[in-house]
Order: structure tokens, then sequence, then C-alpha cells
């Protein structure tokens, strides 16, 4: 299904326009919404040691454990760090077909977009280099990392100059390939951001595992990773609109179908339960989960997401013993 979106696109803009009115958004309303704290995304493999706490089962990270503490407490405590200013991050942006869908304002390819200019926002202010691979239909495009604005810009203009690919019957390169890709080619520490719908290879049965679940996780195993899940409304349930013609967006296959009511009940259950799939998989790789939809106010929940990871690597010095509440 190719619905064309109600209201402009950012590809449809002025390249510059673009890059500029998302450079002004961005920074006006992350920079208020996160109230200028000057910490990285995520909280990272830094250099320097922060105070001790209670370890929290279920949200804290075993190999934080500050096993000193925990033996001379007798109660298990793990060690917040201070995320480091100068790390290296890179990022693969999905730029296959079903990544051109969209039925709203802005196409998921447009919102992948916006989430790595939102994630450069926070990277470079902080004087870290950013790179990026592009997963493209006919292979893996590499941009090296770069530090400053100009650079950004140079990502985010690669992105937008990588035209839409028209539906083939050739094989498309799947996402495995370009994690694995990123993890040979970059080996030295820091965030790892994967933007994409995650629709990669369809699973035949409920407790099939996606073909990028492992190499996510070997990614993982080494780096911070954060995977930005795009998805689409249209993507979670189908409109009462009779008869509809579906275009298979990697294929090019069409065919008429009539929207029953039943036929949209089938739809959705089968819709949530790939989502569950998907949201099990990455829980399972140690990645941070962050969803934007293309329907929502996308920095909003950046900021949201941000701040909810501070909150939990920072918080609880009012737990640690002898600490004042």
């Amino acid at each position: 299904m190719k619905p064309t979106p109600a209201g402009p696109q950012l590809t449809q803009l002025v390249p510059e326009h673009s890059l500029r009115r998302l450079e002004l958004a961005i920074t006006r309303r992350l920079d208020g919404l996160l109230n200028g704290e000057h910490l990285g995304l995520l909280p990272g493999p830094g250099t320097e040691l922060a105070e001790a706490r209670t370890y929290q089962p279920g949200e804290d990270d075993v190999r934080h454990m500050d096993w000193a503490v925990t033996a001379r407490t007798t109660t298990p405590h793990v060690r917040d760090l201070i995320a480091d200013h100068e790390l290296e991050t890179w990022a693969l942006v999905d730029l296959s077909p079903s990544m051109d869908f969209g039925t709203t304002t802005l196409r998921k390819r447009d919102l992948a977009l916006a989430a790595l200019a939102a994630v450069g926002h926070l990277t470079i202010r902080l004087g870290d280099r950013v790179g990026t691979y592009l997963l493209t239909p006919h292979g893996v495009r590499r941009r090296p990392a770069r530090t400053g604005r100009a650079a950004m810009h140079a990502h985010l203009q690669t992105l937008l100059d990588t035209p839409t690919t028209e539906p083939t019957p050739q094989p498309i390169t799947p996402l495995a390939t370009a994690l694995t890709s990123l993890a040979r080619g970059q080996t030295r520490r820091g965030l790892r951001v994967v933007i994409s719908d995650f629709l990669d290879t369809p699973t035949t049965e409920p407790t099939d595992r996606p073909d990028w679940e492992r190499p996510l996780r070997r990614l993982t195993a080494r780096h911070q990773v954060l995977a930005i899940e795009i998805i689409d409304p249209r993507e979670l349930d189908l409109p009462d609109i009779g008869t509809l013609e579906m275009t298979d967006p990697e294929t090019g296959a069409t065919h008429e179908i009539h929207l029953s009511r039943k036929l949209r009940t089938r739809y959705a259950a089968a819709a949530t339960a790939q989502r569950e799939r998907t949201r099990a998989a990455l829980n399972r790789t140690g990645a941070h989960h962050l969803i934007l939809r293309t329907d929502r106010d996308w920095i909003t929940d950046i900021a949201r997401f941000a701040l909810s990871r501070r909150r939990v690597a920072g918080r609880s010095r009012t737990t640690t013993p002898g600490a004042r509440p």
C-alpha cells in the first residue's frame, strides 16, 4: 500500500532549508526539554566512576556491579558511570523499500532522517564524532566519522540524496548483513544507533527469532546500542474503506484486497504479534529500545526517552547507605 502523505515531506523541500528547519526545531525543543544537561543520549561506558547505589533487578546492568561495595555491605550495588565525552557514535540507517511507506505528513524514511538529526545534535554538542552506515537495497554505504555541525549536515544530506528505490525482484541486502558490517568495521567502543522498522525477514512461526537478533546481540556485547523502531499507524491496523489495491514495496507485487471486518481483525492481531516479537528480540539483545511513530511528536518522544534513561542511570543517590534523603 503506497498512500501519498497529506502534507509536505522533508525530502520534497529544498534540502538546505530542510536541514536548517530540523536543526532549529531540535535545538530549541530538545535543549529546553532536556534542561540543558551536558550528557549523552544514553549513559555510556565512561571513564569516570560515579557513586555506588543499590542494584535494581530488571533495570540495572549486572556488568556495572560494584563487587567491593557489595561484599562490604552484603547488599548488591552497582556503580554509576559518567558518560565519556569523547566517544565515537555510529548510526545504521535502514533505507530499504519498506521505509518509503507513510500515511501521515511523514514517511518512515523522513522520520529516520529526523531521528538521525536528533541523535547527531545530542552527540556533536559534546564534541563526539558521528559516522553513518546507510542500508540500501543495493548494499551498505559508509560515511566516515567526523565531528562538528558541517559533518553532521553532510551525513544528513547523503541520506536526503539517496534515491527512493523502485520495487525489484532481486534479493535485498538484509539488516543482519548491515549489522555485521557495522560490528566488524567499527570496533572502538562507543554508541551505536540502529534506525529501522525492523521489518526485515518475516517469520513463519511465533517462536522464530529474526535474523538480525544475533548480530545485534554481538554489537551490544561491546557497545552501547540504541535501537530506534520506526512505525506508521497503518502498519498496526487497516481502515474500514472497502476494497483497496496494495503493493509490496520490495517486490512490486500488487493485489486488490477487500478490507472486511474479519480481515482487519486478523491483520491487527498479526501486526500486534509482530511488534511483540520485535520488542522481545530487542530486549533479549540488551539494546535500548525507542519507538517513534510518524503520527506522533517525535521530538517529545526522544526527549522523554533520554530523560527516562538518565533518571535510571543517575537515580538513587538517596538509596546509597548513609546518604541523606
